[in-house]
């Protein structure tokens, strides 16, 4: 295992049972009364991300099991679409209070959930040391002043899905390292009358994403460790990164390297989106995180509408690494999901948390084709695919959260914003930290 360097950040550290967690232990298991101790059913409220298959149904047996075992309390678990959850239900729902808000939901990390800390929204979850001590490094990034308001339960480095049988037919034989090797197998798949990468710059971030990689490779640790700190974007890496990203698209002729209309296209969920293109093979590539397997699955054409297995064709290689740039050699962008538990929350909801994060659960949630973060759930790592993403995330030698989620949402909106107007619109590459200095003076 390499020795990795990590930022203030880095709940990208370690983030799976393979890393630093897999050195602290095991956390505890399920538990609790079944009631609130007044002899009173307890609901507990549950909102996730998982809309397809495996991911729904387990986590209503997941549910179910912790019901049996708690008399008196019911879980209502309920799934919705990633954008909506994250973007819409959640932040209304939190802002409502009361009944409104969950009790037990997902939370990004950084900005994100320090913001809905300072808010008043969020339960410390400092209390649960045996789950906190076994997932080690991978909670870093909702740690807020020295207290843990979320339990990350995925974890892992974004990288480049790619069609492998689309790769073989272009006469691209061994996955690219370099953004130079990436570019010729950019015209390799032209030639062959293939779109080479889709991205859904309709919504924003998943554009915005090639900027952050070419930020973390172009900028320093220092450079980066800085700015999350500081906020302030004024290192001429940041231009820099924005100079590099442009010089590399303008390499190409016409729409390349990515498909027709990309601001047109969504990023999920639906046929027409960036994953559909890449389901339907009508593109090659896409960057996207370790999420994203599952959202092809269920997108390519004729899939059964439960439990649709991965394409075989569909694999996955790190982002290529940019010659001479002064980020550290294999910088990885990364994170994962975490549960959060609302301020007002009823007491069972830490015990169901507790479950959630134990070995067992831990262990199954890997087998549905996830990276767990409990250390010793690793074991139920059976892909070769997954395998490679965890391998990728433990020897990277520097794992930086999704900037986004880093800076905070009025800073990440912005910054999403001037990406995809740098990219595909008339932006420049001072408009970037322009536009997140701006953002960062109205906070």
């Amino acid at each position: 295992m390499n020795t990795r360097s990590t930022l203030r950040f880095a709940a990208g550290v370690a983030a799976t049972g393979l890393a630093i967690g897999a050195l602290a232990g095991c956390a505890a298991g399920g538990g609790g009364t079944g009631d609130d101790g007044n002899g009173d059913e307890v609901t507990i409220t549950w909102w996730h991300n998982g809309t397809g298959e495996p991911l729904k149904s387990f986590w209503e047996e997941v549910a179910a099991e912790f019901e049996a075992d708690n008399p008196g309390v019911t879980v209502d678990v309920q799934a919705f679409q990633n954008e909506e959850l994250q973007r819409t239900l959640i932040p209304n729902a939190l802002q409502a209070g009361g009944d409104a808000a969950p009790d037990l939901f997902m939370v990004w990390a950084e900005g994100e959930i320090k913001s809905q800390v300072e808010a008043g929204y969020l339960k410390d979850l400092s209390g649960l040391t045996d789950v906190i001590d076994s997932i080690g490094g991978a909670g870093t990034g909702w740690n807020v002043d020295g207290k843990q308001y979320g339990i990350p339960f995925r974890f892992g480095i974004e990288g480049i899905w790619y069609n492998a049988d689309l790769f073989e037919q272009a006469g691209i034989t061994e996955t690219p390292t370099t953004f130079t090797e990436f570019s010729e197998a950019i015209n390799k798949l032209a030639d062959a009358g293939v779109a080479p990468i889709g991205v859904g710059a309709g919504d924003g971030w998943p554009a915005a994403h090639w900027w952050y990689q070419f930020a973390i490779k172009t900028c320093s640790e220092d450079a980066l460790k800085e700015a999350a700190d500081t906020l302030t974007f004024d290192d001429p890496c940041f231009v820099e990164a924005g100079e590099n990203l442009k010089a590399w698209m303008d390499e190409f002729e016409g729409d390349l390297p990515f498909q027709q209309n990309p601001t047109s296209t969504p990023a999920q969920s639906v046929p027409n989106s960036s994953a559909g293109l890449l389901a339907a093979q009508s593109t090659a590539m896409e960057l996207m995180g370790t999420w994203h397997r599952g959202e092809v699955a269920k997108l390519v054409p004729g899939a059964p509408a439960d439990n649709p297995p991965a394409p075989e064709w569909l694999a996955w290689m790190p982002v290529p690494d940019i010659e001479g740039a002064a980020g550290a050699p294999g910088a990885a962008l990364g994170s994962g999901d975490a549960w959060g538990v609302y301020v007002d929350a009823p007491d069972e909801t830490l015990d169901l948390l507790e479950y959630i994060s134990s070995v067992d659960v831990q262990t199954r949630f890997a087998e549905t084709g996830e990276i767990p973060t409990v250390a010793g759930a690793e074991a139920g790592i059976t892909d070769p695919v997954l395998k490679q993403i965890a391998e990728g995330t433990v020897n990277a030698e520097l794992v930086v959260t999704w900037l986004d989620t880093q800076y905070g949402p009025v800073i990440g909106k912005a910054m999403n914003d001037a990406i995809v107007n740098l990219m595909f619109g008339n932006g420049s590459p001072e408009d970037v930290p322009q536009a997140m200095n701006d953002a960062a003076a109205t906070l």
